[in-house]
């Protein structure tokens, strides 16, 4: 009973003035500088590709997708043999950001032993939420399909995203995914990692400046908020969110674990970080974050 109280207290929306949504969601406003913190993800994902030895723009495209464009991405083969993989499903509120601002986050997974996918999807307006859900399903389908082709083992596939890439690592951990495909494991995703990760989609329906490309409906929310879904296993979510975030990115970091208490893992603090420099410990092989992946990964090092 408690912990289903508490439950229905975090899902409890805090406010209804649409201003409140406006403020706490607007990462941007709350960290003027964040387009230094963009530009420097910019620079060490450059430097990562200038080391080459990677597989850019490889396509998960479904044949006949009218999106295919925009269904790539890109593969850093880890050290070792058949070594686990990372999928990684970026941020920008559904509608901003690349794979390629991206590839940072291969900057010491593969050399420790993790092969790493950067994932990219077509972005709103010119497409629904519900669509870039289905792209990125179908990314760690073929993913799943191509890893003989690829070198990793499809038995130790990983997720990881940061904000609404968190959003998006749930829904690949509720996937059904033999729905998807026959072929397909009920346990494909072996583990995930949501970084400042968003698991009710209400506020952002509620926040004027998103759902105007957002175009989130009532019945998207219901269907796309993790929060209130069933995950499909019992893998372990990891999750982390800045000291330094909105208090709504507190909350729905809490919702999570309180929604799914099977899979809750490790919660990883992360002091002095808020929405952008939350990011910076992905490239860092000392620092908490790296740890808790190749811990999830089961790597050792």
């Amino acid at each position: 009973m408690p912990a289903q109280s508490s439950l229905a207290s975090l899902a409890r929306l805090p406010s209804q003035d649409p201003a409140f949504y406006e403020r706490e969601y607007n990462n941007r406003a709350r960290v003027p500088d964040n387009a230094e913190h963009m530009a420097r993800w910019a620079t060490l994902s450059a430097q990562v590709r200038a080391r080459g030895g990677y597989q850019e723009d490889l396509s998960y495209a479904a044949p006949g997708s009218a999106r295919a464009q925009d269904e790539r991405l890109d593969y850093f083969p880890g050290a070792g043999e058949r070594p686990p993989l990372l999928v990684f499903v970026h941020g920008g509120y559904f509608r901003a950001l690349d794979k390629r601002d991206h590839s940072f986050v291969a900057s010491e997974l593969p050399r420790l032993g993790v092969s790493v996918a950067v994932v990219n999807y077509s972005l709103c307006p010119s497409v629904t939420v519900p669509a870039i859900v289905r792209q990125v399903v179908g990314s760690l389908a073929w993913l799943y399909r191509q890893s003989e082709r690829l070198g990793h083992d499809h038995s130790r596939i990983f997720v990881a995203g940061h904000s609404v890439g968190g959003h998006l690592v749930a829904m690949l951990m509720a996937a059904l995914w033999p729905q998807v495909g026959p072929d397909l494991p009920d346990d494909l995703v072996k583990g995930g990692l949501a970084i400042s990760g968003l698991y009710d989609l209400e506020p952002l329906r509620r926040a004027e400046f998103l759902q105007r490309d957002l175009r989130l409906s009532e019945a998207d929310v219901a269907r796309l908020s993790p929060a209130f879904m069933q995950p499909a296993t019992h893998a372990p979510l990891v999750t982390a969110v800045g000291e330094l975030e909105a208090a709504e990115y507190h909350r729905q970091n809490a919702l999570i674990r309180a929604a799914w208490p099977a899979n809750a893992a490790q919660d990883v603090p992360l002091p002095g970080r808020h929405h952008f420099n939350v990011m910076d410990d992905l490239a860092n092989p000392d620092s908490t974050l790296l740890r808790a992946v190749l811990a999830l990964t089961g790597v050792r090092t």
